[in-house]
This record gives C-alpha cells, sequence and structure tokens, in this order.
C-alpha cells in the first residue's frame, strides 16, 4: 500500500507506459481515472485491462483529482500543460501536475510556468526503465516543491518514486543525461552496422567485434529490439539535443540520433522485434538519392 495516501490520482494518457504505471498504482490501493472520451479503441481496452476508471473528459479528470501524471509523448507535454490549466482557470481546485515526461529542463521550464499560473502545483519527472511488469522494477525521478512528500504515495512493488531535490528541472535533467547514453548508444550502433553493411564489411565487423569487443556485439545484435519504440525516441532525441545545447555542450550526437529514429518509424507497435538486419534495411533504403559515401572524397 502507500505510504502517503492521495484521494485520486489521474493519468494522461494511457498508452503502454500510462496505463502500466496506473495498473501498478491501482494494485497498491490508490484510486486512478483516466479520461477516455475522444481515445482510440485500443486506448479504452488498455485503460480498461488495466483496472483504470474512465471518467470522462480531461476537465472532468483535472478537477476530480489529487495529482494528475502527464505520460504522454514529447511532443505533447505543453499541449497538455495548456489542457490542464485551462481545465484549472477560475477555480479553487488544489492540484499537483507531475510532467513525467521525456523532456528537456528548458521545456520542463515551460510546462511548469503554465500550469503554475493556473494555480496548480508542479513536480518535475523522469521515467527510467519500460512500464512497470510484475518481476520489474520501473523508477520514477520527482524533483521541486513537493516531490519528496509525493515520492512515497506514487511508489508500488514495480514502481520506484524517488525525489532528489528541490530543483524544478533536475529530474528532467538527469532522465536526459541517461537516455543521451541508452539510446544514443543503441542509434550509434544501428547506425554503425548500417554503414558497414553499406559498404560490404559488416561480416569483417562482426569477426573484429567477436574477437575483441564481444560485448559490443552482443548488445549490436540485439538491437532490432528498439524496433517498436524507436518512433517515440525521435522527439526524445531532439529533446536532449537541446538539453546538451542549453548547457553549452554540442548536441549533434543526439540530433544524428533522432533522424536515425525517423527511419524506423514504420516498426512502430512491432509486436515482435524484428532481426538487426531488418533495421538496417531501413536505415539504408532511406539514404539520400545519389549516397556511396566510398565514392566520395568531399573529405579528403
Amino acid at each position: 500500500m502507500n505510504n502517503v495516501p492521495i484521494g485520486c490520482i489521474g493519468i494522461v494518457s494511457p498508452g503502454a507506459m500510462g496505463a502500466q504505471i496506473g495498473r501498478s498504482l491501482v494494485a497498491s490501493g490508490s484510486k486512478v481515472v483516466v479520461a477516455l472520451d475522444g481515445r482510440s479503441p485500443r486506448s479504452v481496452d488498455r485503460a480498461k485491462a488495466a483496472g483504470l476508471e474512465n471518467i470522462g473528459t480531461l476537465d472532468d479528470l483535472v478537477k476530480a483529482c489529487d495529482v494528475v501524471l502527464s505520460v504522454v509523448p514529447p511532443a505533447s507535454a505543453l499541449e497538455v500543460a495548456e489542457e490542464v490549466a485551462s481545465a484549472l482557470r477560475g477555480t479553487k481546485h488544489q492540484l499537483t501536475l507531475v510532467d513525467a515526461n521525456a523532456i528537456s529542463p528548458g521545456r520542463a521550464i515551460a510546462v511548469a510556468e503554465i500550469v503554475e499560473a493556473a494555480g496548480a502545483r508542479y513536480v518535475d519527472g523522469g521515467i527510467v526503465g519500460g512500464p512497470p511488469r510484475p518481476g520489474g522494477r520501473t523508477e520514477m525521478i520527482l524533483s521541486g516543491e513537493g516531490s519528496e512528500r509525493l515520492a512515497p504515495a506514487l511508489t508500488t512493488d514495480q514502481l520506484l518514486a524517488s525525489a532528489i531535490g528541490s530543483d524544478p528541472t533536475a529530474a528532467s535533467t538527469l532522465k536526459m543525461c541517461h537516455a543521451a547514453w541508452s539510446k544514443g548508444t543503441s542509434a550509434l550502433l544501428v547506425s554503425i552496422r548500417a554503414v558497414a553493411a553499406q559498404a560490404g564489411v559488416d561480416d569483417a565487423l562482426v569477426e573484429l567485434w567477436g574477437r575483441v569487443q564481444p560485448a559490443v556485439l552482443t548488445r549490436s545484435d540485439g538491437e532490432g529490439s528498439v524496433a517498436g519504440r524507436a518512433w517515440r525516441w525521435v522527439d526524445e532525441m531532439r529533446e536532449i539535443a537541446r538539453t546538451f545545447e542549453d548547457a553549452g555542450v554540442p548536441g549533434g550526437a543526439a540530433a544524428a540520433a533522432s533522424l536515425l529514429y525517423e527511419r524506423l518509424v514504420s516498426f512502430k507497435d512491432v509486436e515482435s522485434p524484428p532481426p538487426l538486419a531488418e533495421l538496417v534495411a531501413a536505415v539504408l533504403a532511406q539514404a539520400p538519392p545519389g549516397t556511396n559515401p566510398k565514392k566520395s572524397s568531399e573529405n579528403l
């Protein structure tokens, strides 16, 4: 059971991650609601399977809940903040919005300004790991005013919420730094194998890595697992690039990863991870016409 009870938790929206966070909270004794008006049948089925209560509209959800978790693609974070703020204006309802999206600190500040202007409390958040599941442990990092009180209430057997201080963007910064490595290196490995395949040296690379870097070979061979999630990482890598650039550090590596993941969006929500060779083929199929690095003397 939760250490600090919350009367009602709302989740925007019940996607693959949001629905499973809600399921975990329900199993831990929380009341969790979602707004399913206008949502797809798939979203409705997912929410029902997770035991989440449909409250109708986002306006209804905002006004009924003590805490709202925003768990949406990065590009939708500001839109959700505006909708939450619109529902709050003119009311005296006390609400805490936890923005648990993969956004840059700069965008987190913009979200905070929107909801705080409407009278809500903002708590910064970042999710590390896949959706909560039996036997697993997903982390939700929180920061900002009220995060220490809130963390125990959002902790379950499968979801570990922790507060890392009063800085209102620390959680987003930490999430961006973590994802820069985990998702950035996946993009780099797929890109390397694509270059090797295009140049006809992939077999030689595999043989070389097998001798000198077997762990890298093992990981690269397993990168087909990113296929179904790559579409979600296009904007996330852009947010990482912005995070780096705002800190005065070049963000080009993350920007390149975003472009790589754009070439894999056709695998969206694929049920079974395809072999790496299919990802490589998709990457190379979208190369600009006339591309042939072996004939290029541009960098000589």
